[in-house]
């Protein structure tokens, strides 16, 4: 079973941090790339960071110089750093993985951890 699990969500004033987490376990595929996604209420769901297989990063404007996504990939683990966190980073925060096993690309995603950010 292929399986993510996240944790680090929570309430949180403006200005505060906080950092989640999401572990994997079971065959994610290979050369995957791990994101974290977040949707807000009325929005559409949104990527927030990327890091590939080679430790490429990628960001969302609104989150640039505020959030830092990492991988620790003996430990099968991403994280997302968040610092500065301000009242519009509220929503579910989702990771996924995308990988390929054989010539098929596979997503998986976590079950969603919730960020609530207060002023």
């Amino acid at each position: 079973q292929v399986q993510l699990v996240e944790s680090g969500g929570g309430l949180v004033q403006a200005g505060g941090s906080l950092r989640l987490s999401c572990a994997a376990s079971g065959d994610i595929g290979s050369m995957n790339t791990m994101s974290w996604y977040r949707q807000a209420p009325r929005k559409q769901r949104e990527l927030v960071a990327s890091i590939s297989e080679g430790y490429t990063r990628d960001y969302a404007n609104s989150v640039k110089g505020r959030f830092t996504i990492s991988r620790d990939n003996a430990k099968k683990t991403i994280y997302l750093q968040m610092n500065n966190l301000k009242v519009e980073d509220t929503g579910v925060y989702y990771c996924k993985s995308s990988g390929y096993v054989g010539p098929y690309q596979y997503d998986y995603w976590g079950q969603g951890t919730q960020v609530t950010v207060s002023s």
